[in-house]
């Protein structure tokens, strides 16, 4: 009996997690605005396509003009690309200027955080500040500026953040600045919520 209790009790929280699921679809996406870091190629391109699929008005940041048009030709004219160094604070006012302005009033709905590098990595007394700088300012800062930044747009919207983090963000397995700005990036999305 015992058995058959705890099998009904399993199948109803089956049933019951699948519901919560269908509730948690977000209903109408189309026309929604995204603002995609770091679009050139890998996980940001591939984001910036499937938004771009599912109806969304996709805003694709990329770090070089190739990377920019190269997405532009495969992707509907409801995707905008614009250049952007995470690294450079001006680049990224005049991106969230240029932003709030297409938006208006509507807000920005989603920011996918996605602009990345690995950087140097070995032992640590192999490496000097510079090889932990860039994947620090890439990484963490420039995803810190970029979210200040854009929070009016989201909090406008009720929209969400995403920020690409990684196990390096929990275990780091060698020197480098790739794992302390991962580490940065998980204690930051901690702070944001």
């Amino acid at each position: 009996m015992l058995f058959y209790t705890l099998l009904f009790l399993f199948i109803i929280s089956l049933w019951w997690h699948w519901k919560a699921r269908d509730r948690m679809k977000v209903p109408n996406l189309t026309g929604k605005y995204v603002f995609i870091t770091g679009c050139d190629t890998g996980f940001g391109n591939r984001a910036a396509k499937i938004f771009d699929k599912k109806g969304f008005r996709v805003f694709a940041s990329c770090l070089t003009e190739t990377g920019a048009k190269e997405l532009q030709a495969v992707t509907s004219k409801q995707l905008q690309t614009v250049l952007l160094d995470v690294r450079d604070s001006d680049s990224v006012k005049n991106v969230a200027a240029w932003v709030k302005a297409e938006v208006q009033s509507e807000g920005l709905w989603g920011l996918v955080n996605n602009a990345g590098i690995m950087g140097p990595s070995g032992p640590t007394d192999w490496l000097d500040i510079e090889h932990f700088r860039e994947p620090i300012e890439v990484n963490l800062i420039g995803l810190i500026n970029v979210t200040i930044n854009m929070l009016p747009l989201i909090k406008k919207a009720k929209g969400r953040i995403i920020n690409v983090s990684s196990v390096g963000g929990r275990l780091a397995f060698s020197g480098g600045g790739y794992f302390p700005s991962k580490f940065g990036v998980e204690g930051f999305n901690d702070s944001l919520r």
